[in-house]
């Protein structure tokens, strides 16, 4: 009988993980769980998009008001998001995400019920809450339950977001077909209520906590106990070695020591996933979030041809989102993000210089091009490089951080589009907005850090008296 490995910290955790071949049985349930999460964020989101039309009819809602709504949620969830992350530091990766899950329920049972603007923008306002803690968190998690040769598929959680959306979509389209009317949007909003709960009960049922946060705490024996139930690993806990004693006995990593992460090694990675998850929301929320008004200008003023519009455009963010594990394991995540930037920026100008003079199939064109840029290239990696550009001690931290400046510009992109729309027509707004894509791309090539390629490590921090991470081992096993 061969001997079982001992554990006696993270490294030891994170070598048997890496050591896997592939994701099977319950590890696989689980890792899709986790990106239910996700999918639930995209779905909520899909669900104002889809019925904001009906809604403001119904409630005689002013530009402002729509704004308002729209960009209430990330604006929450710039809060939430390194809250969740230091949430996940403190009492484990599991329970935020089904906290999340209890906001999302009501966030959603309470717009879908609201009888004004007041209540509505109230349950837009647990939705971002929610938003806010599963985001930061499950991305840190999804980084910790996959080996590193297969960590391409955290990508994959763009190609989630485009399933989600085109699935409310795809739903108001049976509201609408079903005479649910100018209520229509009740139906959709409340429609993310019911995700939620389902996947609150089976995360609740199947999710285990992280082998590799619980080696971090020193909770060998648990830590042991997961790596069985999640991967069917046979090991046993051993003597905690130095690094885990010294981690166990540190203060917890909390919001206070944000400033690790922009210090040392850790500062130009910091900087080109905050640039790239900034450019990436601000260039989806101010255009792709409002496919449904875009579909109308190129198809016609119909609900029903705007939202078969928006699917279709949304199926090509589905097929970008699958490709970006490919083009970002042969390019790296950096130099990905950087082609897809330079594809919006094209993309955005062409549309800004015939928008309402181009012919339909290339006024259809362009949207498809933008929509494959962004979720091939920077929409995927703008949660994924985050995730793993940390060593675990401060991973959470930093994916929350970093989501949290991608929040901050959905909230630009949310809020400013409307007033720079009417202000300026669609075409000039694309315009200005190509500036966003044209100055991600510049940071892409400007800053060389790339968790993917040249064998590099999130762990290769500097020495701590010179600013780099403390908590962080030199190796490549605490990813």
């Amino acid at each position: 009988m061969a001997q079982r490995p001992s554990v006696k910290g993270v490294a030891d955790v994170v070598a048997l993980i890496d050591g896997l071949g592939k994701i099977t049985g319950r590890a696989q349930i689980i890792w899709f769980l986790v990106f239910g999460g996700l999918f639930l964020d995209a779905y909520s989101n899909a669900a104002l998009s889809a019925g904001l039309g009906p809604m403001t009819a119904q409630m005689e809602l002013s530009s402002t008001q729509v704004s308002i709504l729209t960009a209430t949620a990330p604006a929450l969830a710039i809060l939430f998001n390194p809250v969740g992350g230091w949430l996940a530091t403190r009492i484990g990766r599991v329970p935020p995400l089904l906290i999340a899950k209890v906001f999302a329920i009501a966030g959603a049972l309470l717009a879908a019920f609201a009888g004004d603007f007041t209540v509505v923008w109230l349950g837009r306002v647990l939705v971002g809450i929610a938003y806010g803690i599963d985001f930061a968190v499950a991305m840190a998690l999804l980084a910790e339950y996959t080996p590193a040769k297969m960590s391409g598929r955290l990508n994959l959680w763009q190609a989630v977001w485009y399933v989600a959306t085109t699935s409310n979509l795809a739903l108001a389209l049976v509201f609408f077909h079903l005479d649910a009317g100018a209520d229509i949007w009740r139906w959709s909003v409340g429609s993310a209520g019911v995700v939620a709960a389902l996947l609150l009960l089976f995360q609740w049922l199947m999710l285990a906590e992280s082998p590799t946060w619980l080696a971090s705490k020193g909770r060998l024996d648990e830590a042991v106990r997961n790596l069985d139930t999640v991967y069917r690993i046979k090991a046993v806990a051993g003597a905690p070695d130095e690094a885990t004693l010294a981690a166990a006995a540190a203060p917890a990593i909390g919001l206070r020591q944000a400033g690790l992460l922009f210090k040392g090694a850790y500062l130009p990675r910091t900087v080109l996933s905050s640039v790239i998850s900034l450019g990436q929301s601000m260039q989806y929320f101010a255009v792709g979030w409002y496919l449904p008004l875009i579909s109308l200008s190129i198809f016609g003023e119909s609900f029903e041809k705007a939202t078969v519009g928006s699917m279709v455009f949304n199926a090509f963010g589905i097929a970008g989102g699958l490709l970006s594990a490919y083009v970002g394991r042969r390019l790296g995540l950096r130099l990905s993000s950087a082609a897809g930037f330079a594809g919006v920026f094209v993309a955005l100008v062409a549309m800004g210089l015939t928008f309402g003079k181009a012919p339909l199939a290339v006024a259809f064109l362009l949207p498809v091009l933008f929509i494959l840029c962004h979720a091939a290239g920077p929409g995927a990696n703008g949660k994924s490089i985050a995730a793993l550009s940390y060593s675990s001690d401060v991973r959470a931290l930093g994916t929350g951080v970093t989501g949290m400046v991608g929040s901050f510009g959905s909230v630009v992109g949310l809020y400013v589009f409307p007033q720079i729309k009417d202000a300026l027509g669609l075409a000039d707004t694309f315009l200005v907005l190509s500036v966003v894509p044209l100055l991600g791309l510049l940071v892409c090539l400007a800053i060389t850090w790339d968790p993917t390629k040249g064998g590099a490590s999130p762990d290769e921090a500097a020495d701590p008296a010179d600013g780099g991470a403390p908590h962080a081992a030199p190796t490549a096993a605490a990813r």
